[in-house]
């Protein structure tokens, strides 16, 4: 065998690679050259199809923008519809929102009702003609004739909204009416809007057309806390919807657009000119002439007066919404949508309430500038007793009690106090009231001036706002911002305590710049008369079936009370808040021979005003202000939210065995003035608090003075072994000497009591 050398080795591979490239570079250039000869044939073939000069910009260009563009739009329409078809993710997305339920009081009396009962209700051919009709020509005539987005209809809208400069006709389908119903809110939002195209398709899809409107016939809210015609017809004109007359089947679609604004209860003028507007439509739609609806037109509807009736409306639409959280949480086997419930609710004491914030609004609001209040009674186990959302359902079904967030003020700092008593501080700790910064802010005293050192028992009577912030700078030492730190622990001790709320984290955190609900605030303060534990506020006690099975109660099944803070911290605060009511910035509080404690609350400008406060048997908040936050006349937590809470109070506590407070002594007996006085307003009034008169500064200066000077004249009669000048022998202390009913908190908080003023 031949031996190759090392130079023919060599030779051999630079052949090798020579051949490969060779190999290489012919493939590139046949395969160019075949690519040429392709793209060659292709632009001949091509050049048939050209298209040039105008046709070209008239109609290729058009198209191909048209397909990139409408390709685009695919893609962000599958986007936009991702969140709104992620709405009927639930299988049982048709029935979350047919529960019938029967709600009874705490001891067993029918209140009301709430819910959709589909088994029962009237199926559509029983429906009278001219109500179907009514409701076709008002909400969406061209029904039978869309997808579910009535494109026409929409751009009708848009066109006469643009002439008129505002909101004339509405360009929702029925359709898109029912998806935002099922599975939406009532927002404003373009969002919302989205959502509500899509999931309208997506309902034309699922069912008929008579389907889609006979749930909109079953499920459409008709004011007067009905759902559904049928429930309407009722309530309105104690009829089935079998049998309502043109007149009214006018009146009851001309519900559909607004049912508080024309509820014929409620206005009964605006809902016969709204019918009447309804009747207009059929005769422009082609469904009546003129003749036909001429009888309706000259004898309107008349509605059942319903003004006598005291529903509470507010309480079962939040027991309602509670009663569906729960369903939710039943066995998904579990198909019973009938049930009857007995809630918390005590009639006499919501009937008291609803009287009590009606008549301080009707006799003082003017003067105050305040025209909406809500209140929240509870029992120690969070039991919501009585709840108002507002001054009149019929004229806003918005829950203030529960649904509103706003600024607490100084009813806030219980939180911050009970941290602060966990954290090495105690009522009789020494606090120096004066200036103090965060960063760039610096709180401000009522009166813009300071008192020196004080305990934090009296800081909390007068409501001192600068206490509370220096107690979270002092509460965070140590660590690398300690106001922050400090303001944690609140946060951390609030939430023990119930409050859900986001509690965003600012300086001014601590004098209650951050907003709670009114519910929430109520029943956290019921931890302090009990003893540090904390409950859930509910208003369910018990749910049976409507054949009687008992499904859930509340002292079985429900969220136990836990241990927000110590025994002793409850007890410690609960004395400290007593002092606010005896003799601090809520005296208008006060209880005849039933201990109590809380604390008032007023913010910037006096846009809200609290007052917060218990006994040993119930925890009740009050607020009053304006849904704009439009600022009060000076209105403080001291004036008509205590009034309004010692009224309530008084009835709440009447056949009840009235229980002591931990850390409280016995209810004081008011002298015989002192109850007149306190009991004013739950009789004939006789004196008109109306706006407060304002305190200039220098006034505010003169009785920071006048108080140094009783303060050091208690001192000294304090001391032993001192005479008076006919030689007997006094002691005292500061806490005896007699102040001015608006005194302690002349110079602290905007939420004093106000003197009356005679008219």
């Amino acid at each position: 065998m031949r031996q190759i050398v090392p130079s023919e080795w060599k030779r051999r591979f630079r052949h090798f690679l020579l051949d490969l490239d060779a190999r290489i570079d012919s493939t590139l250039f046949s395969s160019g050259a075949g690519l040429r000869e392709l793209w060659e044939r292709y632009s001949t073939f091509m050049d048939r199809f050209y298209v040039g000069r105008w046709k070209r910009w008239v109609f290729i260009e058009p198209i191909s923008e048209g397909a990139t563009i409408g390709l685009a739009g695919l893609v962000l329409m599958l986007a936009l519809a991702v969140p709104a078809f992620r709405e009927t993710a639930d299988d049982d997305w048709l029935k979350k929102s047919d529960l019938a339920v029967s709600f009874l009081d705490r001891y067993g009396n029918p209140i009301g009702n709430r819910g959709i009962k589909h088994n029962d209700s009237i199926p559509l051919e029983d429906f009278p003609d001219n109500l179907i009709k009514a409701t076709l020509a008002t909400e969406d005539r061209r029904f039978y004739d869309h997808f579910g987005i009535d494109i026409a209809g929409t751009t009708r809208a848009l066109v006469t909204n643009a002439q008129a400069g505002g909101v004339r006709q509405g360009g929702s389908s029925i359709t898109q009416q029912l998806a935002k119903n099922l599975f939406l809110n009532n927002e404003r939002t373009i969002e919302r809007k989205v959502k509500e195209a899509f999931l309208a398709i997506w309902l034309e899809t699922r069912l008929s057309k008579n389907e889609i409107l006979k749930l909109y016939l079953d499920r459409a809210y008709m004011g007067g806390g009905t759902f559904g015609v049928d429930g309407a017809a009722h309530f309105y004109f104690n009829k089935s919807a079998r049998d309502v007359n043109l007149a009214e089947s006018a009146m009851l679609a001309g519900l559909f657009k607004a049912p508080t604004k024309y509820a014929p209860h409620i206005n009964l003028p605006a809902a016969r000119a709204r019918a009447n507007v309804v009747l207009d439509n059929m005769v422009d739609a082609g469904f009546m002439t003129e003749g036909q609806v001429f009888g309706a037109r000259r004898n309107p509807a008349n509605a059942v007066d319903r003004r006598d009736e005291n529903s509470p409306n507010y309480y079962l639409d939040y027991a309602f919404d509670e009663m569906r959280k729960l369903v939710m949480t039943f066995p998904k086997s579990y198909t019973e949508r009938v049930f009857v419930v007995r809630t918390a609710i005590d009639m006499n004491v919501q009937h008291a309430a609803e009287a009590a914030v009606e008549n301080q609004l009707r006799q003082f609001g003017r003067d105050y500038h305040a025209t909406q209040a809500a209140l929240v009674l509870a029992d120690l186990d969070g039991g919501v007793r009585a709840m108002v959302g507002g001054r009149d359902y019929g004229a806003s079904q918005f829950n203030r009690a529960v649904d509103a967030m706003r600024q607490p003020g100084s009813s806030f700092k219980p939180y911050v106090y009970a941290t602060a008593l966990m954290n090495g501080f105690t009522p009789k700790s020494i606090v120096v009231d004066g200036p103090v910064c965060i960063g760039n802010w610096c709180p401000q005293n009522y009166g813009r001036s300071y008192s020196g050192s004080m305990t934090l028992t009296t800081a909390i009577t007068r409501s001192v706002n600068v206490i509370p912030v220096k107690l979270s700078i002092a509460m965070g030492k140590g660590s690398p911002n300690p106001p922050r730190a400090g303001r944690a622990k609140i946060v951390e001790t609030a939430r023990k305590m119930g409050i859900t709320a986001p509690l965003v984290d600012t300086p001014s955190l601590p004098i209650g710049s951050t907003e709670v609900s009114l519910v929430e605030h109520a029943v956290a303060y019921a931890a302090f008369p009990n003893k540090g534990r904390a409950a859930k506020p509910h208003s369910v006690l018990e749910v049976r079936t409507g054949m009687g099975d008992l499904v859930w109660r509340w002292d079985r099944d429900g969220k136990k009370p836990t241990q927000a803070i110590p025994v002793s911290v409850a007890a410690d605060m609960s004395e400290m808040m007593s002092h606010v009511v005896d003799e601090g910035t809520a005296r208008r509080a006060r209880l005849d021979g039933i201990p109590a404690a809380g604390k008032t609350g007023t913010t910037n400008a006096f846009r809200d005003a609290w007052f917060v406060g218990f006994t040993g048997n119930f925890s009740m908040a009050v607020w009053y202000g304006n849904d704009d936050y439009s600022p009060t006349n000076r209105m403080t937590g001291g004036s008509l939210p205590a009034q309004t809470w010692h009224d309530v109070m008084v009835v709440a506590h009447q056949g009840v065995e009235v229980r002591d407070i931990p850390g409280v002594g016995p209810g004081k007996r008011l002298p015989p003035d002192a109850l007149a006085a306190a009991n004013a307003n739950a009789k004939a009034p006789e004196v008109n608090p109306g706006p407060p008169p304002i305190l200039t500064r220098r006034g505010a200066n003169i009785l920071v003075r006048v108080e140094k000077l009783f303060d050091d004249a208690a001192k000294t009669v304090s001391v032993p072994g001192k005479t008076t000048s006919n030689g007997a022998a006094r002691s005292a202390s500061p806490s005896s000497v007699a102040f001015p009913d608006n005194f302690a908190s002349a110079t602290s908080d905007p939420a004093a009591p106000v003197p009356p003023r005679k008219n």
